[in-house]
């Protein structure tokens, strides 16, 4: 595919951090819900509905509802959706899903986001093979990256996907987010370059410091253009990550979390279980 918009090549060097006070990653303020479940089966109950009243609001108002998914945990965490009342109640023709990052690898790898998103969510709901935009997985990451913002921009140009009248990136109704023990979100880490990228749609990264290390990942500018995002944590090993993001009080010398920089359009949701509450 002819790209829409050719872009140059980046660093994937790690960043040699600036000092916390000098890095200007404050987030424009949005409208934020802090939702603490006493379960993970709680907090999957309660996605469930979030997402299919999502579902049917946008669908009503625009004729379709676009989903961009994440991977880790977050998709065992949708289960919920695709067991009665939603599965049968959820108009699925309606829906467009895409990936916030993607591994580059094969997408029959056990590394895949996307077979991770089709084994537990995707192959059990009617969403047609058409509205579902995965990666080239034939290309380098940097091909890869190019390849999937022409897909993006040419649905922009067809008008299939809006563009933030604020932004001008495009605008995604809803993008699931989970969030690392470094405060890492998608694929953008803290001392990885990519987390300050401000002008291109979808980067890459070969150096990933969690494995696999060749990726994909949109940039901050598209994640927060979305309308809506829910943040689902769950699990103790994040509670630290979720008490300096929340509480909005970072330790003397670390490096700003990626995940203090969601922010979306219109409304944060994070969905915390007991554990992952813990230290707020």
């Amino acid at each position: 595919m002819a790209l829409a918009n050719p872009v140059d090549n980046q660093s994937n060097n790690v960043l040699k951090c600036p000092s916390p006070a000098s890095m200007d990653l404050t987030p424009r303020k949005c409208k934020t819900n802090v939702r603490k479940f006493q379960s993970e089966e709680d907090v999957a109950k309660a996605l469930a509905k979030y997402v299919a009243d999502l579902s049917e609001k946008y669908i009503r108002e625009k004729g379709y509802f676009s989903v961009v998914l994440s991977g880790g945990t977050l998709i065992h965490t949708l289960r919920k959706l695709v067991e009665c009342p939603y599965k049968g109640s959820v108009d699925w023709s309606k829906w467009l899903i895409f990936w916030v990052d993607e591994r580059v690898v094969p997408l029959n790898s056990p590394d895949s986001n996307y077979k991770l998103a089709y084994d537990g969510f995707l192959s059990k709901v009617p969403i047609s093979p058409c509205h579902i935009y995965a990666i080239n997985d034939n290309l380098s990451p940097k091909a890869a990256a190019d390849n999937y913002e022409a897909r993006l921009k040419n649905l922009v140009n067809k008008e299939t996907i809006p563009v933030s009248d604020a932004s001008g990136f495009p605008k995604f109704d809803l993008l699931l987010l989970g969030i690392g023990p470094d405060g890492h979100v998608a694929s953008l880490f803290p001392t990885r370059l990519q987390r300050f990228e401000k002008k291109r749609w979808v980067t890459f990264i070969t150096d990933s410091p969690k494995p696999p290390p060749e990726r994909i990942t949109f940039t901050f500018p598209v994640i927060n253009s979305s309308s809506e995002i829910a943040m689902v944590v769950t699990g103790s090993e994040l509670a630290d990550a979720v008490k300096i993001t929340l509480g909005g009080i970072l330790p003397p010398g670390l490096t700003p979390l990626p995940c203090m920089e969601v922010s979306p359009e219109e409304e944060l949701t994070w969905f915390l279980d007991k554990d992952a509450a813990s230290k707020l």
